[in-house]
């Protein structure tokens, strides 16, 4: 699989939207794959890091964002969703769990119940250590701001106001990866 032409697929253009995509996902994919070498304890499964970390916001083209050039309809939220759909109508399943356990640091089933969430009432946490490094190293770059790092703190500050659950996921990832 070549997840560079899954992303020339979806992202054709050479336009803001492409560099701030690229520019994010390279950088969370640098960052996990640094986790990955400094860790060989956790036999992750680099070249799938490497894969999944390029794709994991592969659907914000049909959020509505902005404020990183997205136009599409779906509440930003779902991009998650979206592209675990777009990459399982790809064949990667794999990749596609990525997507939608990636937003925060998870979301539970009740999390999505009680706060009325535009996702379907289950959980989407990272389960496998690959989706967990994943999900970490994204939290240290936002896309409005692609080419700044968060501090350590900075990221947990925005966890933070999702709540402690997610907050405390975090922090067990940063003990582990750090």
């Amino acid at each position: 699989m070549d997840y560079q032409q899954i992303i020339d697929k979806y992202y054709p253009e050479d336009n803001r939207l492409r560099d701030i995509y690229m520019t994010h996902s390279t950088l969370v994919m640098k960052r996990a794959v640094r986790i990955c070498d400094h860790h060989p304890e956790l036999n992750l499964d680099r070249r799938f890091i490497i894969e999944a970390a390029m794709l994991h916001d592969i659907g914000i083209f049909k959020c509505d964002a902005p404020g990183i050039q997205c136009f599409g309809k779906a509440p930003y939220l779902t991009h998650g969703r979206i592209g675990a759909e777009l990459l399982r109508a790809e064949g990667l399943p794999k990749h596609a769990r990525v997507c939608e356990r990636h937003t925060g640091a998870g979301i539970t089933k009740e999390e999505i119940l009680r706060l009325n969430l535009p996702l379907p009432p289950q959980d989407f946490l990272p389960e496998t250590m690959e989706e967990k490094v994943i999900c970490y190293a994204d939290k240290f770059y936002s896309k409005t701001r692609p080419e700044q790092e968060k501090t350590i703190e900075q990221a947990e500050q925005s966890l933070q106001r999702f709540g402690e659950a997610g907050l405390e996921r975090f922090k067990s990832w940063e003990r582990l990866f750090e």
